[in-house]
């Protein structure tokens, strides 16, 4: 049996589908760190946490963020089952880094003792809102 040539890619979120593509390349953030996925690539399953995503269909990258999900991964094919994602292009730059400086602000009330702040919860929406300010990035960059 010959090794495929391309990943089918599907990105699932509750609300919609963000991609259904075939693809040369992936690289997601499981919870043990980012995994690089090739056509050919053993079969897993793995969590997802906050982090970017990239895709390459020939020399052209794509890129999402993403929070929360799990990721099946097949010989020929990727599906990532996500809680949060958003492409690159569809992030508000703006609302994100506002996001950011609103987590800053929390994470330093719960530093300074505040009981009413959960500090796990302002350092994930830390991560996500710079997740995505980087993700945005990356694509005015590109275009």
């Amino acid at each position: 049996m010959s090794l495929p040539t391309h990943l089918t890619l599907e990105i699932v979120t509750p609300e919609r589908a963000l991609a259904h593509e075939e693809v040369d390349e992936v690289q997601l953030p499981g919870t043990e760190g980012y995994l690089g996925i090739l056509p050919g690539h053993t079969p897993l399953l793995t969590s997802l946490r906050v982090g970017q995503v990239w895709y390459r269909k020939g020399t052209e990258k794509f890129y999402l963020s993403i929070a929360s999900g799990f990721a099946e991964v097949l010989p020929d094919r990727v599906r990532l089952l996500a809680l949060v994602a958003e492409r690159a292009e569809d992030i508000d730059l703006t609302r994100a880094e506002a996001e950011k400086r609103r987590a800053e602000e929390l994470i330093q009330a719960a530093k300074s003792g505040n009981p009413d702040i959960d500090f796990d919860r302002a350092r994930i929406s830390l991560m996500k809102a710079m997740i995505r300010i980087q993700v945005a990035t990356k694509a005015k960059i590109r275009n």
